[in-house]
């Protein structure tokens, strides 16, 4: 890489990463060409980016954004996306189907520094569509139970 294509990638990482809420530091070790295209399709229906970069550039992106702490040793894939609970659904059921190889190391939502069990119990929360889903079933309630009232109310009166 020339510096000019360096310089060019630092800048466009630093403003990726200044406009995401959450990047995920994972460890790729022993993942095949084809398992890394399957998860950069399934970061794509999401919305997320994928990308292998190289440490030293990587920390100058991360420094540029405003993020610093985040320790990068050995082989790192990074993850980012403006949806943190999405982030981390993709990567821990990408990581489970493909038992483990994807190890997640450290990540970065919403200005902190997240570890595996943060990012782990952040997948298991509902999503913003089943939150949304959620919500309207418990405005929707009501009615329901008044139409179910008036049912079993004019079924009562037809018996009679």
């Amino acid at each position: 890489m020339t510096k000019v294509e360096k310089t060019t990638l630092i800048e466009r990482l630093s403003a990726d990463f200044k406009g995401s809420n959450a990047i995920a530091i994972c460890d790729y070790k022993g993942l095949s060409v084809k398992e890394l295209e399957a998860l950069r399709q399934s970061a794509r229906e999401s919305n997320a980016k994928v990308q292998v970069i190289k440490n030293t550039l990587a920390t100058i992106a991360l420094k540029n954004s405003g993020i610093e702490g985040l320790d990068l040793k050995d082989n790192n894939i990074f993850v980012w996306s403006e949806d943190q609970i999405s982030l981390a659904k993709i990567i821990c059921k990408f990581s489970s189907s493909i038992n483990g190889k994807l190890v997640i190391k450290s990540g970065y939502f919403e200005g902190v520094i997240v570890d595996l069990k943060h990012i782990e119990a952040v997948s298991k929360l509902p999503s913003k569509e089943e939150l949304i889903g959620m919500l309207l079933s418990i405005w929707t309630a009501p009615a329901r139970y008044f139409v179910t009232g008036l049912d079993n109310l004019r079924k009562q009166k037809e018996a009679e």
